[in-house]
């Protein structure tokens, strides 16, 4: 079996992300960081998941994001 306490995602939802960026940066800051539109034009957490699902390569920057965020010194869970 495969050991994944060292991987920062496990157990953790994609939703969960989302919300915990959008509390900390906002959607304006999240779009400056990512520029996708789905945080730029009328940004939501559902339109959110329906594109990251969807798209691999957004979705490696929202985690690569939420990574850097759980590894600052401020971050509280």
């Amino acid at each position: 079996m495969h050991d994944q306490s060292h991987d920062p995602l496990h157990g953790i939802t994609l939703e969960s992300i989302l919300k915990k960026l959008e509390h900390h940066y906002g959607w304006e800051e999240m779009g400056s960081k990512i520029p996708i539109n789905c945080f730029q034009k009328d940004p939501s957490i559902k339109s959110s998941l329906k594109f990251l699902r969807k798209t691999p390569w957004a979705r490696a920057k929202v985690e690569t994001l939420y990574i850097e965020l759980t590894k600052s010194p401020w971050f509280k869970e």
